[in-house]
């Protein structure tokens, strides 16, 4: 990107930024253990279903150790609105097993070892370190994302790495972690993937896509 482009996106987030002050994580959790559980349950699945999901399972297996105890056919029972819900179990019981053998049942910091948790990519790893830890590694990249990235001509990129990589290069690493809670509140709110609200967004001037 030539710095006029890095000045305008700057612009552009500061404008969202200011439409979204409270923008954060919407996954309910109260540890890191928890936020690792409600993001792997995210997968194709809304934060808000996952929010209904996780109390009764935090209040079930509340630590690695207690989840390591369940059931697979107990836990894929709870989780089975959340879509894809047996390879999430697997996921989760793998999580909680790795956990437990390799990091004595605390949710390590590093993201080398977070990516050998089953279950957990980049996204995931940089969700838990951005909103535990305030550590950026990246840009998380979900759907709504990815989708307003390429309605404001930030990336041209096709899978969530290569999209990660043009907005690391697009904005400065202290913007990563609110960049990502600001546009998935936009995506929520007005970018909406069918029928968005152009008419009320504080940037259609500056975006290409802008039906009005």
């Amino acid at each position: 990107m030539r710095p006029a482009d890095r000045t305008q996106a700057a612009a552009v987030l500061a404008a969202l930024a200011a439409r979204y002050p409270d923008a954060h994580c919407a996954l309910h959790h109260t540890n890191a253990f928890e936020l690792l559980v409600a993001t792997i349950l995210s997968a194709q699945c809304t934060d808000v279903r996952v929010n209904l999901v996780t109390p009764a399972l935090f209040q079930r297996w509340p630590t690695p150790h207690a989840l390591l105890r369940a059931a697979a056919a107990e836990l894929e029972a709870m989780i089975r609105s959340t879509g894809f819900f047996r390879n999430k179990a697997k996921n989760l019981l793998g999580m909680a097993r790795r956990l437990v053998e390799a990091y004595g049942g605390q949710v390590p910091r590093a993201m080398e070892d977070l990516l050998t948790l089953p279950g957990v990519a980049r996204k995931t790893a940089n969700v838990v370190r951005g909103v535990i830890w305030g550590l950026a590694d990246g840009v998380v990249v979900d759907t709504h994302v990815a989708r307003i990235a390429g309605r404001l001509s930030w990336s041209r990129q096709h899978t969530p790495e290569k999209i990660e990589r043009e907005l690391m290069a697009l904005f400065p690493a202290e913007a990563w972690i609110g960049l990502s809670h600001v546009l998935i509140h936009h995506g929520r709110d007005l970018c909406r993937a069918r029928a968005p609200r152009c008419a009320a967004c504080p940037v259609r001037a500056a975006c290409p896509a802008a039906v009005c």
